[in-house]
């Protein structure tokens, strides 16, 4: 399995990015994935999650303003971010692994395949 995530840099508070991973050596509809990020400093967090049914999770601190979603098809993950702010700084990662249950689609614990992250900076 292997991950790469693109589409990070550097915007104004209230902006907004959309973050790619490609995905390769598995199938889409056998795994569960997510996003995850990191701050300097800080544990590593889970922002948004789907299933291989495509039902989605999202960290309460970002509902609303992000959407995660996958095209099978093109092997790709995307995370929509909107309404960006400064806390959104950080190092963000796509997962995924085996399907497990739903209600773990946010731990990072439960993903074994990482991509390298992409950066994203927030500036107010």
């Amino acid at each position: 399995v292997q991950l790469q995530e693109s589409g990070g840099g550097s915007v104004q508070a209230g902006g907004s990015l959309r973050l790619s991973c490609a995905t390769s050596g598995y199938t889409n509809n056998e795994y569960s994935m997510g996003w995850f990020r990191q701050a300097p400093g800080k544990g590593r967090e889970g922002v948004a999650g789907i299933n291989e049914n495509g039902y989605t999770m999202y960290a309460d601190s970002v509902k609303d303003r992000v959407a995660i979603s996958h095209d099978n098809a093109r092997n790709m993950l995307f995370l929509q971010m909107s309404s960006l702010k400064p806390e959104d700084t950080a190092m963000y990662y796509c997962a995924a692994d085996l399907r497990f249950l739903t209600s773990s689609l946010l731990r990072p614990d439960k993903y074994n395949n990482w991509g390298q992250g992409t950066q994203v900076t927030v500036s107010s």
